[in-house]
């Protein structure tokens, strides 16, 4: 055996009896080492503290003209580098991100450059085009092997489809299916991020970052093996308006290739996250960090915040002398409501604008929206406008540069519903195009963030999830309790949700019922507190109607004071599925959330994070008769403990939230 150790020591290269090379590259806490095979075909395996991660899994790109990076190729030369540096984060969970791995960078002769890093948390690794022409993409292989059967919690594509071509029209919106690999469907796809449960209690995440240029990566396992693969729909041949209120550029037909790439193009980053402990999922920055860079230069105008929002309460304001509905006096009535609880927004979702037009010059007559936004404007209050995709893309700078000059100050854009790279481009183009006029965008209806908020940070939030919306048509038959307490450790991995909490009517799994003009909540009132806290969520909706929060004045002071952005979070408990516990601070002010599943649950909490001094919480918790009344709760004012322990309980399907401060 030959060894070569790089001048920074942070891998090895071996050079077996047939000539096979092997590369060890470790994490900066020598923990992870991933080990790159140079053979025939490139394949990586991984191994975290004695335990196998993944075996030998393949890697691959083909490109045009009969090339495939990954099979064949012939390395010219290697690189090694530690970083350490600190990202200056914007409208996000912490104001400074410690960015620490080490890279191994291969470059070869087919003009392309395969990159390695490895963090303490997990790795990464992406193509890079190293010549001088475009390039098409035909198809990517990427494989997760891992040593056993082991079990996931799979998000699935949800819906009913004849194959796995009409699977990448869907609206992002997924439950959890936990079952072993081998039994994972052939015949469904699962989005990115995944988990699967491995080795002494330890989670693997799989996720990707930088998804620009390129369509999003899709999980499947085709062969009833113990490995995943990735999927990707192929770029768009032909399109035709239709879908929901001719909103939608549904696919018809499809290239043979997956993207048209420039010179020098930097594919995603797949990444495959190592947890010991479920609670680091629900605080990791992976995907961040292996963003782009924030190609704005002025950012002073974004404003992150609080939204009121119309359409999940059905504009249901009641005691007032006008119908409500999609109309000025009702918006003008939500515009007070915010104006009087310091609520940064009010949202116009569907409606505002002609149905079924795709026009966004066409404002129903029912609305003078000028002097909506000028009485807005007036109250401190900023206007978002809803629009579909369509009618969004088709004049994307007339709308933007138009309803710029009016005064709005952002779109919340719905129902793109694909991942393409058609899609992904639009996303940039739109981001790029809103910044030059400085509208912030909450892309709903869309796929999961992969960092682009880090690129643009005037995009301010993402959908893909499966949201509070759900309620309004669903009754005991969906659990979204033990939904809420899954997803914070595998969707938000990949970034903010647009969920839409803030419920003011809660109810039981027994009493839950979908009422589309009374919507109500699974689970306690302190759950919808909670969630505030625990869900990364910079422009968050506050759901419920005025007059619903008016009555529960007490919870909508709480709510209305709860930042959005933040400067430090640390996960203080967890387990997937189970319950999960969030500690955010603002300044000098903390904020903890914790939501359990439908069992009640006492935990244990360690406030040993909030250093010296003598400090207070106003703390909400659950009643004493939530389990029945899920309506019931109690705020009281309580000393920390000198020790920094508490035990507090959470009703079924509850929560707790509190505000920390020092004396």
């Amino acid at each position: 055996m030959k060894y070569i150790f790089s001048t920074f020591l942070i891998f090895t290269l071996t050079i077996n009896a047939l000539g096979q090379k092997k590369y060890e590259l470790k994490s900066p806490d020598g923990k992870l080492i991933v080990t790159i095979s140079l053979n025939d075909k490139i394949s990586y395996s991984l191994i975290h503290h004695g335990d196998t991660i993944l075996k030998p899994s393949s890697l691959a790109m083909v490109i045009d003209d009969g090339i495939t990076w990954g099979k064949g190729s012939k390395l010219n030369s290697t690189k090694a580098t530690n970083f350490h540096q600190k990202i200056n984060a914007h409208f996000y969970k912490r104001n400074e991100i410690d960015d620490h791995y080490n890279e191994l960078v291969f470059s070869f002769q087919e003009n392309f450059n395969l990159i390695f890093r490895s963090y303490n948390e997990g790795i990464a690794y992406r193509f890079v085009s190293t010549g001088n022409k475009p390039i098409v993409v035909k198809n990517e292989e990427a494989v997760f092997s891992f040593p056993k059967d082991f079990n996931a919690y799979v998000p699935y594509v949800k819906g009913k489809f004849k194959d796995i071509e009409s699977q990448y029209f869907n609206s992002f919106e997924n439950e959890y299916t936990y079952t072993s690999l081998s039994k994972i469907s052939a015949d469904k796809l699962a989005f990115s991020p995944l988990v699967v449960s491995v080795d002494n209690g330890k989670k693997v995440c799989l996720a990707e970052a930088d998804l620009e240029g390129y369509p999003g990566m899709y999980l499947r396992n085709s062969n009833g093996s113990t490995s995943l693969q990735s999927n990707f729909a192929a770029y768009p041949m032909a399109t035709q308006q239709g879908g929901h209120n001719e909103l939608q550029q549904l696919v018809s037909s499809r290239q043979p290739y997956l993207a048209k790439s420039k010179a020098g193009a930097k594919f995603p980053w797949r990444i495959v996250i190592v947890s010991t402990e479920d609670k680091q999922l629900a605080d990791n920055d992976m995907v961040y960090k292996l963003a782009a860079p924030s190609r704005l230069k002025d950012i002073s105008w974004i404003k992150p915040g609080k939204v009121a929002w119309e359409w999940w309460n059905h504009w249901g304001i009641s005691n007032v002398d006008f119908e409500a509905g999609v109309n000025t006096a009702t918006y003008q009535a939500y515009i007070d409501f915010a104006s009087k609880n310091g609520i940064e927004y009010v949202i116009l979702d569907e409606g505002w604008a002609v149905n079924k037009k795709a026009n966004l010059f066409q404002v129903v007559p029912e609305i003078d929206l000028k002097k909506l936004i000028d009485y807005a404007k007036a109250k401190s209050v900023g206007i978002i406008l809803w629009a579909g995709y369509y009618a969004f893309e088709r004049d994307l700078e007339k709308v933007c540069k138009h309803y710029s000059e009016m005064g709005v100050k952002g779109f919340k854009i719905d129902f793109m519903d694909r991942d393409d790279q058609q899609m992904v481009d639009f996303h940039y183009r739109a981001a790029q195009i809103a910044a030059k006029y400085r509208l912030m965008l909450d892309f709903h209806g869309t796929y999961k963030p992969t960092g682009i908020n880090r690129t643009y940070p005037n995009v301010i939030n993402f959908e893909a999830v499966h949201g509070l919306e759900q309620m309004k048509w669903t009754g005991p038959e969906l659990d979204q309790v033990t939904y809420d307490v899954t997803m914070p450790f595998i969707r938000m991995v990949a970034g903010p949700i647009d969920y839409t909490q803030g419920a003011m009517r809660n109810a039981t799994k027994r009493a839950h019922r979908g009422i589309n003009d009374q919507p109500m909540s699974q689970g306690t009132r302190c759950r919808q507190l909670a969630q505030y806290v625990i869900f990364e969520s910079p422009l968050n909706m506050m759901c419920d109607s005025p007059t619903n929060y008016e009555k529960e004045q007490e919870c909508t002071d709480f709510i209305s004071a709860i930042p959005t952005v933040w400067d430090q979070t640390v996960a203080l408990d967890g387990e997937i599925g189970k319950y999960v516990a969030i500690a955010r601070r603002k300044a000098e002010v903390w904020y903890v959330g914790a939501t359990t599943d439908w069992d009640a649950r006492k935990l244990e909490f360690d406030f040993s994070f909030l250093g010296e001094g003598n400090y207070v919480a106003e703390l909400y918790k659950d009643g004493v008769n939530a389990n029945r009344i899920a309506t019931d709760y109690k705020k009281e004012t309580v000393a920390i403990p000198a020790n920094r322990k508490m035990s507090l309980m959470m009703a079924q399907g509850g929560g707790l939230a509190m505000k920390i401060y020092k004396k």
